[in-house]
């Protein structure tokens, strides 16, 4: 017999399997304007049935980094999915776009059907949390470029706004307020940088505590999914005027702030305004990490940043309070060049 697939190292058996785990979990994320099934060489989803009068379509493209390397280090998959999800909608909701649909690419280097299934779980935990249908995506396994158990993700997600209600930032201006929503972790962001920090250069073991008086282990500390934010930020856009907003990812508050403000304003933010996770300190601490690169590198406890006249504040903040949000005025817009200047 000659040589086969199976011999050089894909499995077509494993692949077959896979799909027929995870076609009840791509289902559980479907909407109404999803046509077909899973199977199809494309995903099909019915645009005209949402009644926009001038729909435009926003896209976002993400991965999840060097998160995927904790998430094999503890064997557990299926939260990680989760934060394939949350970098890709909540990237569309800062347009004002609604998350409608997900496509997800996994490369792994050996494809087990388990591991597959679990990676898959968290994509569409995360898609029936922002309410997006998974409707399409890809496995590829490639032996030599990748060993067995080591995997990669991507996401790609398209949302719909109004034309004439996309939130573009033209109308920020001197004395608006910024709203800061919490994050309790690193989201899926500044990996690189935690595991070295965490794990070569302070020598912690993943399944120790995170720090002396941690009731979790640094693993569960660092898995722990990223929060989705789409649908409070876009509940809380029906109710108030929100002029812009910023997703904080990697680059931090000052390299995403920035993206949103005109050329004529500057956002001051006070970072006393706000508690930092435990997590950020213990970076900063072990790494001696310089406070300016802390701010360029992980969220330190800001996920999002809305920006809203004065006069909006109270409903915006309890509009995402009622999301579970416990939002903050965290800073304000001054005159200036489209700067970002984070205070204490």
């Amino acid at each position: 017999m000659g040589e086969t697939y199976e011999g050089a190292g894909v499995s077509i058996a494993a692949g077959d399997d896979a799909v027929a785990r995870i076609k009840p979990l791509v289902r559980s994320t479907y909407r109404p304007e999803v046509i077909g099934d899973i199977g199809g060489f494309g995903g099909l989803f019915d645009i005209a049935s949402l009644g926009y009068d001038h729909p435009v379509l926003v896209s976002s493209t993400d991965g999840v980094g060097t998160k995927a390397l904790v998430a094999q280090q503890l064997q557990r998959f299926d939260t990680i999915g989760l934060d394939l999800v949350a970098m890709c909608v909540d990237d569309l909701v800062c347009q004002g776009a609604q998350p409608l649909f997900f496509l997800d690419y996994i490369s792994i280097g050996r494809l087990d059907p388990e591991q597959v299934e679990a990676l898959v779980t968290g994509i569409a935990a995360g898609c029936r949390l922002a309410g997006c249908a998974l409707i399409g995506g890809e496995m590829a396994e490639h032996p030599g470029v990748m060993k067995p158990g080591e995997f990669d993700l991507v996401g790609f997600a398209v949302g719909v706004a109004e034309r004439n209600k996309l939130v573009t930032g033209r109308e920020v201006t001197a004395g608006d307020a910024l709203i800061g929503i919490p994050s309790p972790n690193l989201r899926s962001n500044g990996f690189s940088l935690a595991r070295r920090v965490f794990f070569d250069v302070a020598a912690r073991d993943v399944h120790g505590p995170a720090w002396s008086d941690a009731d979790r282990s640094l693993g569960d500390v660092l898995l722990e999914p990223s929060v989705i934010y789409a649908p409070a930020v876009l509940a809380t856009m029906r109710e108030v005027e929100v002029r812009a907003v910023a997703h904080i990812t990697g680059g931090g508050i000052p390299g995403n702030l920035n993206r949103v403000l005109p050329a004529d304003a500057d956002a001051r933010v006070d970072a006393s305004t706000w508690e930092s996770p435990r997590i950020f300190a213990e970076l900063e601490r072990l790494g001696s990490i310089d406070r300016d690169e802390m701010r360029r590198v992980f969220n330190c406890g800001i996920g999002m940043v809305l920006v809203v006249p004065q006069h909006e504040v109270g409903a915006a903040i309890s509009a995402l309070d009622a999301h579970g949000h416990a939002a903050r005025v965290i800073g304000e817009i001054v005159p200036g060049t489209g700067l970002v200047h984070i205070d204490n």
